[in-house]
């Protein structure tokens, strides 16, 4: 099992190294990660200058791991076109700090890495911590994340898809195993904090709680809250086929 490995946290993430040490009992992994944190980086490239890609020691025992002065999507691309000398069978992005759930998943770097690997039709997968603390202990979530890995690709799922993996932030002995989701809904109500620093210059930061509005027991957010591993399958296709064929019709007598 080849196994690119990718992130956004940076490439001297807690999470990227607890999921590798994993992964590295299940396949031959190579590390392509950001040099620095990209959260929120969605799907966006570097076009305006050039990459920097060196290769670093990681704490884990990887084939090869490397830093790219890019983005997540950066990460993934150069691995899979330049830095692996053959086609992984599997793309992994992860474990982020984090949860990536419902909306958020359209402004994901981790999401959007494991997704390069889905545009090539190769079976990928994010994995997600429900906490924002680069202190807690990933080890737990790394575990989960293997099991789940396992069992897709014991299944032998449908390639060119990201299988989103969402695992609470609780001890493992509390953890009540893995569903299968859909992405939940939630209502940020965003709003930003105006400031202004010692110059009186003005600044803003984002700020805004999730509300879930949707309580469904198959979505993402209410799993994970419940104390459930979230799976959720992701494809790359966005069109509405619902809205397509009901216009057909009305845009044909235009």
């Amino acid at each position: 099992m080849r196994i690119l490995l990718c992130n956004d946290d940076g490439i001297y993430a807690p999470g990227l190294t607890a999921l590798a040490k994993e992964l590295c009992c299940f396949g031959q992994v190579t590390v392509v990660a950001p040099d620095a944190e990209r959260s929120a980086a969605s799907n966006s490239l570097t076009l305006a200058h050039p990459l920097r890609v060196r290769e670093v020691s990681f704490p884990a025992p990887v084939e090869k791991a490397f830093a790219i002065s890019g983005t997540p999507a950066d990460c993934a691309k150069m691995g899979l076109s330049t830095l692996l000398d053959e086609k992984p069978d599997l793309v992994v992005s992860g474990i982020n700090c984090g949860p990536n759930m419902c909306v958020d998943i359209f402004y994901s770097g981790t999401v959007a890495a494991a997704f390069e690997g889905a545009f090539r039709g190769i079976r990928s997968v994010s994995v997600s911590l429900d906490t924002y603390s680069s202190k807690e202990d990933f080890s737990t979530a790394a575990r989960w994340a293997l099991r789940c890995i396992r069992l897709l690709v014991e299944k032998n799922v449908e390639p060119a898809r990201v299988y989103n993996i969402n695992v609470p932030c609780i001890p493992d002995s509390e953890i009540k195993g893995i569903k299968l989701t859909r992405t939940g809904k939630i209502d940020y109500r965003e709003e930003y904090d105006h400031r202004r620093d010692p110059y009186g210059r003005s600044y803003y930061w984002i700020k805004g709680s999730p509300e879930i509005v949707d309580s469904s027991a198959e979505c993402d957010i209410v799993a994970v809250k419940a104390g459930y591993v979230s799976v959720t399958p992701l494809q790359p296709d966005l069109t509405d086929f619902a809205s397509l064929n009901s216009l057909a019709e009305h845009f044909a007598k235009a």
